[in-house]
């Protein structure tokens, strides 16, 4: 499990690039780069990262289910997640 004081601080950038994103591009449209400096730095989206919904964990994530590898595994297991079984051949 991540902390919480680490999953609260992604959860607070991706608050902020939503609300800096339209301003965000009227500034990138008009190349007024100047003042895309000027915004907070965690207001842009190469900032934020993919973390587990479940756990917080940063490695091992799976972008269709949101959950890292761990968890992944854990749900397909026990039939939790639709459409997804184990392969055997």
């Amino acid at each position: 499990m991540a902390k919480e004081s680490i999953k609260a601080r992604e959860r607070k950038r991706e608050r902020l690039v939503a609300k800096f994103a339209e301003k965000r591009k009227a500034l990138k449209d008009a190349g007024d780069y100047i003042g895309l400096q000027k915004l907070p730095k965690n207001a842009s989206p190469i900032r934020l990262h993919n973390r587990c919904k479940l756990t917080g964990r940063p490695k091992g994530y799976m972008r269709l289910f949101g959950v890292s590898r761990i968890n992944f595994r854990e749900m397909a297991n026990n039939g939790l997640i639709p459409g997804v079984r184990k392969a055997s051949w």
